[in-house]
């Protein structure tokens, strides 16, 4: 397991963030502790039903359109990435895929930016089948990659 800096070391790198940045990860942090506590507590079908579409990876809609603006789109899918990534090591709780993908998820909505988020699982090690999500938008990788090739996608929600 990787070890944890330390706080001067975290608060340090903070300072260095302009202030925007700072925004976003603070939203990122609040995003994942949220999404983590929904997948504790809400059932998943209702969670899903508040997810979007769910569709088969094979569908035509998986395929975004392009957004209106796709310079922008692409550097806001690019900086919620960071800033999920960059809270998943500075929080004081474990967060796996699937709360990054829909942190990041609703991250994108609230900027209008459209996102793909996929299921696959893939024949697992300890256990029957082990399961991944991951997220993209705007032809970024948002969150869960890279993604092993042992897995299959087999669901999305638009």
């Amino acid at each position: 397991m990787a070890r944890r800096r330390s706080l001067s070391s975290r608060l340090r790198r903070l300072s260095q963030l302009d202030l925007s940045e700072r925004a976003l990860l603070l939203e990122a942090a609040v995003c994942l502790a949220f999404a983590r506590v929904l997948l504790r507590l809400a059932p998943f079908p209702m969670l899903a039903s508040r997810l979007g579409s769910l569709v088969s990876p094979a569908e035509a809609r998986t395929r975004a359109v392009p957004p209106a603006d796709p310079e922008r789109a692409a550097r806001c899918a690019r900086q919620v990435g960071w800033a999920v990534r960059a809270a998943v090591g500075n929080v004081p709780f474990d967060v796996v895929c699937l709360p990054q993908a829909i942190a990041a998820r609703v991250m994108l909505q609230r900027r209008g930016v459209a996102s793909v988020l996929h299921f696959g699982v893939a024949k697992g090690r300890t256990k029957a089948l082990d399961a991944h999500a991951w997220l993209d938008a705007a032809g970024v990788e948002v969150t869960g990659y890279p993604i092993a090739a042992s897995f299959s996608e087999i669901a999305c929600f638009i």
